[in-house]
C-alpha cells in the first residue's frame, strides 16, 4: 500500500476501523514478547483478589492492535512519529472465549506545513472506551 498524499486527507475522514478479537493464548504470547508477566494477565483467582473481573488484556497490548488500524492505513509503521493513549478501563479475557475491542480511526487534524496528520482512534470493549485519547501523529511527507 502506499502511503496517502496529505492533500487527500481530510479532518473527520475515516481511515478504517477493525474488530480484535484478544483471547488467552494472545496474551501468553504478548507476555513473551514483552517480559511482562504480570498475574493479572494470566491468573484470574489473583486478578480478582486485586479487584478486577478476572484476567485482563496488557494496556500496551490494546494499544499496539489499536495502532495497527493506522499502520495498515500508511502503510508504513516508520510513518508514526507520535502516539499517546491514557488507559481508561481494562479489558477482560474471558475462558473460554474472547474479548472483543473495536477500533476505528478518524482524521483529527492536518498539518500541511509538517507533512503530518494526527489520527484519532476510537477503542471500545463492550461499548466502552477503553482507551482515552488515543492519538497517532503520522508523517505523510
Amino acid at each position: 500500500m502506499t502511503r496517502p498524499a496529505i492533500s487527500d486527507v481530510a479532518v473527520g475522514q475515516s481511515i478504517g476501523a477493525r474488530t480484535v478479537e484478544v483471547g488467552r493464548g494472545d496474551l501468553v504470547r504478548y507476555a513473551g514478547a514483552s517480559k511482562d508477566f504480570n498475574t493479572i494477565h494470566w491468573n484470574d483467582r489473583i486478578a480478582r483478589e486485586v479487584g478486577l473481573p478476572g484476567v485482563i488484556a496488557h494496556g500496551m497490548f490494546t494499544m499496539g492492535q489499536a495502532v495497527n488500524v493506522v499502520t495498515d492505513w500508511v502503510g508504513d509503521p516508520g510513518a508514526i512519529v507520535d502516539c499517546g493513549v491514557r488507559f481508561t478501563r481494562p479489558v477482560p479475557v474471558p475462558d473460554p472465549g474472547v474479548a472483543v475491542v473495536e477500533v476505528e480511526g478518524v482524521i483529527g487534524a492536518v498539518d500541511p506545513a509538517a507533512g503530518t496528520v494526527r489520527v484519532d482512534l476510537a477503542v471500545t470493549f463492550e461499548g466502552a472506551k477503553v482507551l482515552g485519547k488515543a492519538q497517532v501523529v503520522v508523517s505523510l511527507a
